[in-house]
């Protein structure tokens, strides 16, 4: 399996620039909405101002907040973490002078311009690559004025010409490859500046977000406190009080039947054997140290092996994330496994995990009946509780039939 990571890498970086280059795309044709937004924004400002243009304040505020809001749903779709911000409610002319309302026609502004442009470099990079690759193949059967490369920058009429298609599209999507996903974050940059609260607005619910996202850590830390206990009372524990009692036996036997004291010895040695395996199972389940050894690759690797269903496991991480958020990465990974073997009746199971704009996001899917219910009891509610302790976000979708799709997203911030 670990020939197979290289090749594994680079289907997930090819998946990341496809990925990237369609949000890019999509952002393009918010810039262009921005674009046409603008003017009409400035004619609305100039009726108002003469105060004949107050009848279209409030459908042009309505307008730019939807848009403002399809660019915040993207942001959190490419893996950032952006709030709504506060509104003032009231008149239009409260709204209007609203710094959530400047803020996103300064967003409109730079992301129908910049964002717009970045877009759709990202597109032409793709385009000009596959159309320049293959130009030797058909260069002559399309008219003189179609025979160019590099989107119509450079003529090609003959056949050494055309053969130069072969390094302006190899170089064209080299660098569609490599400056897709770079494109993607410079175009988000305007609308995570600006679109999310203002410094010093008020963060109330955010503050109530972060409280009950607290709780659930406090709870899942009790949760896996009664676990472990539960763990070392109802095995290690009694395992060695069983050891005292066959120890205590066989002082007993010793001088009146040695081979009977003999034979309680080596039940003894067996039920110690047996507490120190159940002991290290249960510190492997607190900090796996495959973990720590290995790093996440080698134990999410390690986790699919061993598991009863064929598994893929596809890794792009390319730097080591906190302890905390590996530690909980390997438990949403073993706990999915788990629930796919036992519930699913899946013939497949795939893994992928990787690192994006300062988040680990991990996907656990299968090909199995679907039909999970984290209030069933089957270790989603569990998943659900440690992912929102680290102020994670886990999106599962398994309709009945299937498939089963659980989504988690950890941020990586110190």
């Amino acid at each position: 399996m670990d020939s197979e990571q290289p090749t594994r890498g680079l289907r997930a970086r090819l998946r990341d620039a496809f990925r990237s280059t369609g949000l890019a795309v999509y952002g393009a044709g918010l810039g262009f909405l921005a674009v046409l937004t603008i003017p009409f924004a400035i004619v609305v400002a100039v009726l108002w101002f003469l105060r004949i243009g107050r009848p279209l304040v409030l459908p042009s505020l309505r307008w730019l907040q939807w848009l403002s809001g399809a660019e915040r749903t993207r942001l959190r779709r490419i893996g950032h973490r952006i709030d709504d911000p506060p509104r003032v409610a009231g008149e239009p002319e409260q709204q209007v002078t609203d710094p959530a309302t400047r803020r996103e026609l300064g967003w409109g502004l730079i992301h129908g311009t910049v964002g717009l442009f970045l877009g759709l470099l990202a597109l032409q990079l793709l385009l000009v690559g596959v159309h320049d690759l293959a130009y030797p193949l058909w260069w002559k059967h399309v008219g003189t004025g179609e025979q160019e490369l590099l989107n119509g920058l450079v003529p090609a009429r003959s056949a050494d010409a055309a053969l130069w298609g072969l390094v302006t599209g190899t170089i064209a999507l080299v660098l569609w490859f490599v400056g897709a996903p770079r494109l993607l974050d410079w175009q988000s940059r305007s609308g995570l500046a600006l679109l999310g609260p203002a410094p010093g607005a008020d963060l109330s619910q955010r503050v109530v977000e972060l409280t009950a996202t607290r709780a659930a850590a406090l709870d899942a830390h009790a949760v896996e406190l009664r676990r472990i206990e539960r763990a070392l009372h109802d095995g290690a524990q009694n395992r060695v009080v069983g050891v005292a009692g066959l120890i205590g036996a066989a002082r007993r036997e010793g001088e009146r039947d040695p081979g009977r004291a003999e034979e309680i010895l080596a039940r003894a040695q067996d039920t110690t054997e047996e507490a120190l395996a159940e002991l290290r199972a249960v510190v492997r389940s607190i900090l796996p140290p495959v973990l720590e050894n290995r790093g996440l690759a080698g134990a999410l690797t390690a986790l699919a092996a061993d598991c009863a269903v064929p598994c893929t496991v596809t890794i792009d991480v390319p730097v080591r994330c906190p302890a905390s958020v590996e530690t909980t990465a390997y438990f949403v990974v073993a706990e999915s496994l788990t629930n796919v073997a036992r519930h699913s009746h899946a013939s497949r199971a795939e893994v992928e995990v990787r690192l994006d704009a300062g988040s680990l996001h991990v996907r656990v899917a299968d090909d199995g009946r679907g039909g999970a219910d984290p209030a069933a009891g089957s270790g989603l509610a569990g998943i659900i509780r440690r992912v929102e302790a680290l102020d994670g976000e886990a999106r599962l979708s398994s309709p009945p039939g299937g498939p089963t799709e659980l989504e988690v997203e950890l941020p990586c911030g110190s």
